[in-house]
């Protein structure tokens, strides 16, 4: 009812003697709108679309646009949508959105409506000032001069039940207020309380969430006509809770009220509002109040937590027998379930949920005493008891506060911090010997890793065309114990790489977050721990150029690694090639106020160029850094409102060899005008191990003292293996997995930690017992299981059995005369074969005299040649020429796999057609192996698998993910996930290509991090580095298990290399016509090598001779990305992985017939063969997936418990699959070096760097 305030959740103090209400938004707050206020109506309907021309321009992003158009669905954009399936459920868009409650919505029954209108008049335009002010308090006065406003009122969502009369249909009213000044342009979001009645819509079938947030789109490629996606800001997360809650938080001060800026003139990202906590009014009646604190649901301090699931609030009476109790009416009820993580959401404060019903409680006197903000003993054994004053009658107490505890909540803060309960709620506080916001603790004095992506493009100069950057790789490595910061950014072009020299301080917000403290301060870490924003905007002088940074800090991953995302945007002036930066000492002022710090300062630098003169030029950096920290302990703890860095041992270097950006820089933080001490522990000058934290003593006295997790005399630290000294650290159903200084538990698949964090408790929901294996089926070969939802499955034979599912027996259908009178049957498991007697030919089912059958192509070449051979002479039985050669066919009429020419002494092989196979004829004394290709009888019936005899008990699936290899054992093909688990773990390394050595039961991995190459021993042993040099990019590699060598490719130095197993004997195979190799793959057994190369403007699969010989190119047509390559030689069949075209293919390098498997895949990145089924890693759906290539289908799918992209996998096997050997088998072919196979032979040859040792000779057989 308009005019009429509901009642609005809000959170305060419990315990204070002062009630107050606080601002929430009503229907009734929303800006005037309505047909009477000049509102235009949307034609009623479930996806219609009006054009809006504007009266002036808007910004979004880094674009302005004169038009936009408004939609049934929630939303505006900035181009005219596409049909709603092209978007539902489909975010990010590929158009430009602003979407206020994005789903499929409905006005066609005539209640619900959309209005909008463009508004002018001052008093609107007041209005909307006042309220971005609010949201944004540290800006300057911003004075709209244009506002849209678009209403929706009482819409319902498409396709939701109904009963006839339209009452009982949930509806919502929201409202969009996109407001312009003359530089920027902000987007208001206004919920109504209570407003929101349905938080998903029915999409395709499927209820899904509705989506808030603003995507720029598809943008065109600067180098290709193809497009990518551009910038989206998120402000649900992808669940009904993060909708729920648009109406309970804020990020401008009021509930319900959400304000950004969404474009301007200099800024090119979204840019929320900085109010998330809400104020009292000032007209509030002053009341004496106290409640007896509880614990309660909602999360007034949450970063990425779970969000459970609790039951609806139903009232409840007390009873009124209870004696000497008076009964008080409430409004306060149970809440809703607290914030998951999300880009926005999870960084409000005061989530409480809207008011279910109006419970009564006991009323209880108490006196009344004030309470100072310090940590309480929290009493949960009297929930919902509010305490009263008797003499208060006219008590105003329409809201009452639930709020949080360590009791439930314990498990969020960092294993190191500890939990303390506050009048208001609950903090996390880091233990003694660690620092940071107590959500995320490090060890004091430990080494931290930061790694990242940086994204972006950057205009150099008067370039008209920008340099891109997608997904470079930022690394980063900080000595705590002396603020030494180092930070590098690979695959940097020459034509950005010099220019970015100056730029230090995009790694310069490290050095500040991880920064040698003085006594009395705190560095970045201690203030907002691993999840803050910062926005940095640098422009500089003479020539104007403007770069905007945005970066966003994510937390400790599961490798104890602080994540972060880099943005740059804009231009820089261009520093020539091969000029050197010089950037001097320098300090910066930090204010720090309640969740925000700002800073900024003027930067000189020096450029010497390549012809010796010197350039001193300046730039002004600006930047503020937003965080989330507890509200509830701010009287606890106080950082003093202005601190200073100083920044010296500045180091900047373009590496154009490896195509690197490196900074380097000392960081203290301390006071604004005084200076460092001078104790070894706060200058840095201490010689303890960088594992150690420097304790002062008097005067100039230290001692060192290893880190957490170290042991050691403080000048040597060595890292304490919490897994094998305490096993059972972890407890029961958990893994643990040692990382430098600490440890990390994981849950066994189908388990979870519950709400205490450290115990694993049995994950309760619905199994498929078929993709699991758990059923109770007959083997696959006898029957299917089929999955009907829930825990359900049904079990039924396969053709040719019989049986309920469970038992299923042979059907002999030999009994039931199923093949021609001239056949015999033969009955075998699951079906039969018919095959003609001697003296008929056919398939079994039709059978007819020899005399008739039509010879086959073998058998006519035989004749030809005897023919021809015996002319003249028909009363003789034909003989060959001398030296003729003769075809040998099989029973069948087929040409024999193996032919040989008995007067030269040479046997070959051929193809089905009789063609010799290249490379495959031999000398005098020796034949080569050729595959059978015999004609068998027709199978009828289901086929026996035909990897029965190709899979080896005790066979395991190696993956990698980022840090770690982990195993998923096999059961024939199917994947025992419940068993998978980790077996190497390398936290400071991103491995990318796995291969495994089956003689030495080895396992060998490459990163890109150092670069290097590595192995360790599946039967236990540290991981060695065996290639450290002289490495840009290793991203395949391939192990010849007979001749003991390594092959690898390098995508940056653009080469394919080769050593000995041990790394020795290096030799560059090619090193032309070669632009991003990736995947390898060897045959051994063949003496070939196949490789992709994924170059975007000609992608390639080639093959070789293993000794670099023999070069061709095998597939060019219909490639993309082909990224994963593999080889069965048992079927002959090398099958890639294309992430470009999203089809996994093969092809018989021999015939090179080609045929595809299967098709729309997600983003795969490598690709294993084994039995008839192929395993590829997918990028996208960060999985391990598996296809029957012969079913040419996908059967299965592994989905880490830890989520990451996967990237390398290959199989290993208890024992060698092949007993096999080649030319390099035996004493390395007798060469001194490397034994290198080819078909028919194998070559000696010499490292790349001979030391005149070696010889090179070619063998031939």
């Amino acid at each position: 009812m308009a005019g009429v305030a509901r009642p609005c959740p809000a959170v305060f103090g419990v315990l204070l003697a002062l009630a107050v209400t606080v601002s929430c938004v009503s229907r009734s707050d929303l800006l005037d709108y309505g047909v009477q206020f000049g509102d235009q109506l949307l034609d009623s309907g479930t996806d219609v679309t009006q054009k809006v021309a504007l009266d002036q321009l808007v910004f979004f992003f880094d674009e302005q646009f004169d038009t936009v158009y408004v939609n049934t669905n929630g939303f505006l954009s900035v181009a005219e949508p596409p049909t709603e399936s092209e978007y539902l459920g489909k975010m990010p868009a590929e158009f430009g959105i602003i979407a206020s409650f994005l789903g499929d919505l409905d006005t066609s029954d005539g209640i619900g409506k959309v209005y909008f209108r463009q508004d002018s008049s001052p008093d609107v335009l007041q209005k909307i000032a006042k309220q971005i002010t609010q949201a944004f308090p540290h800006e300057d006065e911003i004075e709209p001069t244009h506002a849209l406003i678009v209403t929706w009122e009482n819409v319902i969502a498409h396709g939701a039940p109904e009963r006839g009369d339209n009452l009982n249909k949930k509806r919502s009213t929201f409202q969009l207020v996109l407001t312009s000044t003359e530089l920027s342009t902000y987007a208001i979001l206004l919920y109504p309380k209570d407003e929101l009645q349905y938080y998903s819509t029915l999409i395709e079938g499927e209820h899904k969430p509705v989506e808030v947030g603003f995507s720029k789109g598809l943008i065109k490629g600067w180098f290709t006509w193809s497009s990518t996606q551009g910038p989206y800001y998120r402000v649900t997360t992808g669940n009904e809770d993060s909708v729920r809650e648009l109406m309970l938080l804020t990020n401008s001060g009021r509930h319900g009220v959400w304000v950004y800026e969404i474009g301007s003139s200099t800024f090119q990202s979204i840019t929320p509002g900085q109010v998330t906590t809400v104020a009292p009014e000032d007209d509030a009646p002053v009341q004496s109040v106290t409640e007896i604190p509880e614990p309660t649901y909602s999360e007034p301090y949450s970063e990425e937590d779970e969000t459970p699931d609790y039951p609806p609030y139903e009232a409840e009476t007390f009873s009124p027998e209870t004696p000497s109790i008076e009964i008080f009416t409430s409004t306060a009820a149970l809440p809703e379930p607290e914030a998951t993580s999300g880009s926005e959401i999870q960084s409000h404060v005061e989530a409480v949920p809207p008011y279910a019903a109006q419970p009564s409680y006991p009323q209880v006197v108490y006196p009344l005493s004030p309470r100072s903000q310090q940590p309480v003993q929290i009493q949960p054994d009297n929930p919902q008891v509010v305490i009263v004053d008797e003499q208060e009658e006219d008590l105003n107490v329409n809201v009452f506060s639930y709020y949080e505890t360590c009791s439930t909540n314990r498990h969020k803060c960092s294993s190191f911090a500890e939990c303390r309960d506050y009048t208001s709620g609950y903090c996390c506080h880091c233990k003694p010997g660690y620092y940071g916001n107590g959500k995320d603790c490090i060890a004091e004095g430990k080494p931290q890793r930061i790694n990242g992506k940086v994204n972006g493009r950057i205009f150099v100069g008067s370039s008209p065309t920008p340099v891109e950057f997608s997904n470079n790789d930022l690394h980063s490595y900080v000595v705590a114990n002396d603020g030494r910061a180092y930070v590098a950014i690979s695959t940097i072009p020459a034509s950005v790489g010099p220019s970015l020299q100056p730029l230090s301080s995009i790694g310069g917000v490290i050095g500040w977050a991880f920064a040698l403290e003085q006594p009395g301060y705190e560095n970045g870490f201690s203030v907002a721990g691993g999840v803050f924003t910062r926005q940095t905007e640098v422009t500089f002088q003479p020539g104007g150029e403007k770069l905007t940074i945005s970066q966003e800090f994510k937390g400790i991953d599961e490798h104890d690694h602080v994540v972060v995302s880099t943005h740059l945007e804009g231009s820089i002036p261009e520093v020539p090639e091969g000029a050197t930066v010089q950037i001097d000492p320098y300090y910066e002022i930090y204010q720090y106020s309640s969740n925000l710090i700002t800073s900024s300062s003027t930067r000189d630098y020096t450029v010497t160029l390549p012809d010796g003169s010197v350039q001193t030029l300046v730039y002004l950096w600006r930047q503020s850094v937003s965080f989330q920290s507890c509200p509830h302990a701010e009287g606890s703890r106080s950082v003093p409102p202005s601190q200073q860095l100083s920044v010296d041992q500045v180091f900047v270097m373009y590496d154009s060899v490896n195509q690197l950006i490196r900074y380097a820089m000392s960081n203290k933080i301390g006071s604004v005008n005084g200076t460092p001490q001078q104790n070894p522990c706060y200058t840095g000058r201490h010689g303890c191990d960088t594992n150690a934290v420097c304790r002062p003593g008097q005067g100039n006295q230290f001692t060192c003292e290893c880190a957490a997790g170290f042991r050691g005399d403080g000048r040597t630290c060595h890292d304490i293996d919490e897994c094998i000294e305490t096993p059972q650290i972890c407890g029961a159903h958990a893994v643990c997995n040692n990382q430098p200084g600490t440890f990390r538990c994981e849950c066994i698949e189908g388990f979870q930690f519950a709400s205490d964090g450290h115990t694993c408790v049995q994950v309760d929901h619905p199994i498929n017992h078929c993709e699991r294996g758990s059923h109770d089926c007959d083997i696959r070969e006898r029957a299917q299981c089929s999955y009907t939802g829930g825990s359900s499955y049904i079990c039924s034979c396969l053709p040719g059995f019989s049986g309920d599912g469970r038992s299923c027996q042979d059907i002999d259908e030999c009994q039931t005369d199923r093949c021609h009178r001239d056949a015999d049957c033969y009955n075998t498991q699951g079906a039969f074969t018919c095959q003609c007697r001697p003296g008929f030919h056919g398939d079994g089912f039709t059978c007819t005299p020899e005399s008739e059958r039509e010879k086959t192509a073998c058998e006519k070449h035989r004749e030809s040649v005897l023919a021809a051979s015996s002319e003249g002479y028909f009363f003789f039985r034909p003989r060959p020429a001398v030296g003729q050669y003769v075809p040998t066919c099989d029973s069948y009429g087929e040409y024999e796999p193996t032919q040989c020419h008995s007067s030269a002494g040479q046997c070959w092989c051929v193809d089905r057609n009789g063609q010799e196979i290249p490379g495959t004829r031999t000398g005098p004394g020796s034949r080569p192996m050729c595959l059978e290709h015999s004609v068998f009888p027709t199978v009828f019936g289901p086929t026996t698998r035909p990897d029965a005899n190709l899979v080896s008990p005790g066979t395991n699936l190696l993956f990698a993910q980022s840090g770690k290899i982990d195993h998923i054992p096999l059961d024939g093909t199917n994947m025992k996930k419940e068993e998978a688990k980790t077996v190497i773990h390398v936290p400071d390394q991103v491995v990318i290509a796995v291969a495994y050595d089956c003689v030495d039961k080895m396992v060998y991995w490459s990163d890109i991090t150092q670069p290097s190459i590595s192995r360790a021993s599946m039967q236990g042993g540290q991981p060695a580095a065996i290639i450290t040099k002289d490495l840009g990019s290793p991203e395949g590699i391939a192990v010849d298990s007979l001749s003991r060598n390594l092959y690898w490719t390098d995508s940056i130095l653009d080469r394919i290399e080769v050593s000995t197993l041990d790394g020795r004997h290096r030799r560059v195979l090619f090193d032309n016509d070669l632009i991003n190799p990736r995947a390898i793959v060897a045959d051994p057994a063949n003496g070939r090598l196949y490789w992709a190369d994924w170059n975007r403007d000609g992608p390639k699969i080639e093959a070789s001779s293993m000794d670099g010989t023999d070069r061709t190119v095998l597939v060019k047509g219909d490639l993309e990305l082909p990224n994963g390559l593999t080889f069965d030689r048992h079927s002959r069949q090398l099958c890639w992985a294309d992430a470009g075209t999203r089809k996994v293919e093969c092809i018989d390098p021999y015939t090179r017939l080609r045929r595809k498997i299967v098709d729309g895949v997600h983003y795969p990145f490598a690709i294993v063969s084994y039995g008839r089924n192929l395993y590829y890693t997918d990028w996208r759906r960060e999985s391990v997936v598996a296809v029957d290539r012969v079913a040419e289908r996908e059967v299965d799918q592994f989905l880490p418990q830890k989520r990451s992209r996967a990237y390398g996998i290959t199989t290993s096997f208890p024992q060698c699959r092949e007993a096999g050997v080649n030319y390099c088998s035996r004493d390395n072919g007798g060469c001194s070096h490397l034994c290198l196979p080819r078909p028919g032979g194998f070559t000696c040859r010499c490292p790349t760097l001979n030391d005149g040792s070696c010889v090179e000779r070619d063998q031939n057989f």
